[in-house]
């Protein structure tokens, strides 16, 4: 076991700190920190970047060949409030020295701060991979932006991102959320270089950290997980969703893909809805409707073409439900493509 003691007065005091404790080497390009390990503590990179207004990302992708505990410290300097979600694998967070650990599982979230020296620990588990999506709030910094409207989160929330003098301490796990992890990895697929990449990056974080946001509101709510439906059975209905987004064009039914599931149509359809907001029927024709769109601004295909491609017969109706969702037919679409190019 390692136990590793962060005492940071800055966002990139961290990452310094954990270099010189699990070694690596660390390099940086357009402000975004990679530090590489490959020793006998682990294997893999932590990346960190800083924004403007007090958001910092850390992304972890790495497995550690030792139990790894970080020991945080929270000071008047440096006292974020953290949104953590773990794609793959399984992290425990406490409170101090006599709080219990609390298993944060893959899929779920966890949102936290402390007082004024008060510590949190963060508990890694060992030879198992890891990919952890960490978003900090320095809440002084966070305020002063211009387009920052706190007063429209929930109540309790709200208290935690205004409590800039770190007076109090918060937590809330959450529960399994797929969607985040569909834009986070989305957030990993980002392939533009220099400011553009940075760019792109942090307005990805915005939707993770909306997302978080949203969850909590919900569970406020009382809005769980669906009591028919277990954690594998929403795992399934994810898997199915990301096949229909690879291969939008083929041609889907309800029937077959609750054969080829294992799961009944009833269970799908709810999975759909809880995870995605939309029947699998509309599920099908959204992911349609936004590969057709991006066709359009990314090939020379013609309409007829691409209506074809993504497995629609009619060109008339896809038109219509074009129109319907983004306003704009698919003709004037293509104009104004050309136009701005």
């Amino acid at each position: 076991m390692i136990h590793i003691e962060i005492i940071a007065d800055s966002p990139k005091d961290f990452i310094e700190q954990l270099q010189d404790a699990i070694g690596g080497e660390t390099t940086e390009r357009w402000s975004e920190f990679v530090l590489k390990i490959n020793n006998e503590n682990g294997i893999g990179s932590i990346r960190f970047i800083p924004f403007d207004w007090g958001v910092n990302l850390l992304d972890f992708d790495i497995k550690f060949h030792k139990e790894i505990t970080l020991h945080i410290k929270a000071n008047d300097q440096f006292n974020p409030i953290r949104f953590i979600y773990p794609t793959v694998g399984n992290i425990k967070h406490k409170f101090g020295i006599h709080e219990k650990e609390k298993e944060v599982n893959q899929f779920q979230s966890l949102i936290f701060t402390n007082k004024t020296d008060g510590f949190n620990e963060i508990i890694f588990p060992k030879n198992e991979k890891l990919e952890i999506n960490v978003i900090e709030i320095v809440r002084k910094q966070f305020l002063k932006k211009r387009t920052t409207n706190v007063s429209t989160l929930n109540k309790k929330l709200y208290e935690v991102f205004v409590d800039t003098d770190h007076d109090n301490r918060f937590a809330n796990y959450g529960i399994m959320n797929l969607r985040m992890a569909d834009l986070i990895n989305k957030l990993h697929k980002i392939k533009a270089k220099g400011m553009l990449r940075i760019l792109k990056i942090e307005a990805k974080i915005y939707e993770i950290l909306s997302m978080h946001i949203q969850q909590h509101n919900r569970l406020l709510e009382g809005d769980n997980l669906p009591e028919s439906m277990n954690k594998s059975e929403l795992k399934i209905v994810r898997k199915v969703a990301n096949a229909i987004l690879k291969t939008p064009a083929k041609e889907y039914s309800l029937d077959q893909l609750s054969f080829k599931s294992g799961l009944t149509q009833a269970k799908l359809q709810e999975g759909f809805k809880f995870l995605y907001n939309r029947t699998v029927t509309e599920y099908i024709r959204h992911v349609r409707l936004e590969s057709a769109r991006d066709m359009l601004k990314n090939t020379d295909l013609n309409i007829s073409q691409i209506v074809y491609s993504i497995g629609f017969s009619s060109r008339s109706y896809f038109s219509k439900i074009f129109k319907e969702k983004y306003n704009i037919t698919p003709n004037q679409f293509k104009k104004k493509l050309r136009i701005v190019a």
